[in-house]
């Protein structure tokens, strides 16, 4: 029996066609990936909290802004602030000065992970960014208004305190990427959260009422944000529009030794 097969070898014309179309599919891949992180797609979620969830902080906070002028509830703080000092004296740590960014270095090593969270990375840092400056403008204020000084005698910035909410801001701002996943990833920052407020106390940083009014301005910094920025994203940015011809942009950019962001629309 014979058996006879028969082939042709590709020209050098067919070969060089076939490597310059696998070429430029791979430079279109790279720039489409390059394209899915600086641009911003009409993806964004929006704040999916409900109206009890709003309860806690508010409480917090006016619990907070009555230990000013009422006396028994400023009495708390003195009697917290002797227990603590009675059964842990000259108690000094830094942890809290780092465990108040443990939520947010979480949620981002948790999409390095590939546990991807609510919205994209652009949107996911702006997200962040607005919260910590709705944050920073309402607390520093404050401490400037109210004047009131720390356990310690340091400075007259007790009220309320920056390292709580800004721990607060960090577990909220973890509960609102990842909690649609699982309530744990929320109770995790807040336990890193509670645990940095506990701390400022016990480092004689701050009065009780302090860390409380700071988890209440934390929280609802992160859920203003969330509520704020899909209306201000989406009136600069209208991607996921097939019919639109607009095009946004978001570079970061580095001169001088100073870190920013340049943003680009086309129409």
């Amino acid at each position: 029996m014979l058996l006879a097969a028969s082939f042709t070898l590709p020209s050098y014309a067919q070969v060089k066609d076939t490597l310059q179309k696998v070429a430029v599919k791979k430079d279109s891949l790279q720039k489409d990936s390059a394209r899915n992180i600086l641009t911003l797609p009409d993806t964004v979620k929006h704040l999916e909290s409900k109206f009890p969830s709003y309860i806690p902080p508010a409480a917090f906070i006016t619990y907070g802004l009555l230990s000013l002028k009422v006396g028994f509830i400023r009495n708390i703080d003195y009697r917290v602030h002797n227990d603590m000092n009675k059964d842990h004296p000259g108690f000094h740590t830094k942890v809290d000065n780092y465990m108040q960014y443990a939520p947010i270095v979480s949620v981002y090593a948790l999409n390095l992970a590939g546990i991807h969270g609510k919205n994209t990375f652009i949107d996911r840092t702006m997200l962040l960014v607005l919260s910590e400056a709705i944050f920073a403008g309402t607390t520093f204020g404050l401490k400037r208004v109210t004047h009131r000084e720390r356990p310690d005698g340091s400075d007259k910035f007790s009220f309320p305190s920056g390292h709580t909410g800004n721990a607060f801001v960090s577990a909220e701002f973890m509960a609102q990427e990842y909690g649609d996943r699982s309530p744990i990833y929320g109770g995790v920052g807040y336990g890193f959260a509670t645990a940095t407020a506990i701390l400022r106390v016990y480092n004689n940083k701050h009065w009780f009422s302090d860390i409380v009014a700071g988890a209440g301005f934390g929280i609802l910094s992160t859920k203003a944000a969330y509520y704020l920025y899909p209306l201000i994203r989406n009136s600069l940015f209208r991607g996921g529009n097939e019919k639109s011809n607009n095009n946004s942009l978001l570079l970061p950019t580095y001169q001088d030794g100073k870190v920013g962001l340049t943003f680009a629309k086309s129409f």
